[in-house]
């Protein structure tokens, strides 16, 4: 039986060691503050991108927080290069032509998240393990590869984007035609060809 001065000095002990622990986790305001700023410097080259593919821009924020912190020079151990660390096979493949462009790795990274949107049917962490490990991982391990570092990457992007499916796609539409029926379609120049036609 441990004496009542030792039972505090132990408390005592472990509450200054969480909180030293809880101060060297938090980020430092003026890392905050700087990561905000870059997110603000991308944030229309995103939100482009988000419009032209259907990918939220939220979900382009976060894997961007999550792969290179907007360091738009980083290259991994691995040689993934950029601000949505684009490995040179896929670089390549989706038309960039240098990773360390912000506009073209942006591009190139969410044309890519597009194919693995719809490849998974929209479902956000078999996306970004994926994006993490690469879809041959998933085919092996038919479903979410066993990797530290994957399941990891899904928490830290889910943390800010927590949607369990993507949404996306191309919008739906909705008009009138010219006998009165309401036309739900997501072919943007249907209605178009549908007014010419009634003129």
């Amino acid at each position: 039986m441990s004496a009542p001065g030792q039972n505090r000095r132990s408390l005592a002990t472990a509450a200054a060691t969480a909180f030293v622990l809880a101060a060297l986790s938090a980020p430092l305001p003026g890392a905050a503050r700087a990561l905000q700023e870059l997110k603000q410097q991308y944030d229309p080259i995103i939100q482009a991108c988000a419009r032209q593919y259907y990918v939220p821009a939220e979900l382009i924020h976060s894997i961007i927080r999550a792969e290179s912190a907007y360091d738009s020079t980083a290259i991994s151990p691995k040689g993934a290069v950029g601000l949505m660390q684009l490995m040179p096979e896929t670089a390549s493949q989706y038309g960039v032509s240098n990773s360390f462009d912000p506009a073209e790795n942006i591009k190139g990274g969410v044309k890519y998240l597009k194919d693995l949107i719809k490849l998974f049917n929209g479902n956000t962490a078999k996306v970004l393990a994926a994006y993490n490990a690469g879809q041959e991982a998933l085919k092996k391990f038919k479903g979410i590869p066993p990797y530290q570092e994957t399941r990891e990457y899904i928490r830290r992007v889910m943390a800010s984007y927590s949607k369990p499916y993507i949404s996306g796609g191309v919008p739906i539409r909705k008009f009138v035609d010219a006998s009165g029926q309401h036309v739900f379609t997501n072919d943007p120049y249907y209605h178009l060809n549908s007014r010419k036609n009634r003129d």
